[in-house]
């Protein structure tokens, strides 16, 4: 069984795409290809068809990852296709729950921060597209912990 993820933040240009290449990363590494569809969308459409932000890039490049899908804007279609919409903040959680077409589906809807072992008192993943290296780094740092954790969350399910 595959299972499919969206990760989904604001313009798709920082956290959503870091956390889209650090899980392509994981499933990769443990041989999971096959059984993982993984994505990225922004609930704004500034950035569609652009690169991740280049300090976004450079700081995953430095931990050994490629950050080079290009930014889409999530639609209310993406309920449908994906089987978890992970978002990083309350407000793109608001956001995406405001556009979904069937309420049935709500439950996909979750917070990848809930995932994190490492930073247990962290809630949110900070957009650090106004910060600076160290926002993005930080960024980073919780991507990868609640990566891991979703990834240890699923593994059960798709083996």
């Amino acid at each position: 069984m595959q299972k499919k993820l969206l990760f989904i933040c604001l313009g798709n240009i920082c956290r959503s795409p870091a956390a889209e290449g650090v899980m392509k990363s994981i499933v990769e590494r443990h041989g999971m290809e096959d059984r993982f569809y993984i994505d990225s969308a922004g609930i704004g459409g500034w950035h569609v068809g652009d690169l991740p932000d280049i300090r976004m890039r450079r700081e995953g490049a430095r931990r050994g990852y490629n950050f080079n899908s290009r930014a889409r804007q999530f639609t209310p279609e993406d309920f449908n296709r994906f089987d978890i919409l992970l978002v990083m903040d309350s407000e793109n959680w608001h956001d995406v729950r405001r556009r979904c077409p069937d309420m049935s589906k709500l439950d996909k809807l979750q917070i990848l921060a809930d995932y994190m072992t490492r930073h247990p008192n962290v809630r949110f993943i900070p957009d650090p597209y106004y910060g600076n290296e160290n926002d993005f780094r930080y960024a980073l740092d919780l991507i990868e912990d609640a990566c891991e954790g979703l990834f240890s969350s699923l593994k059960r399910e798709v083996d």
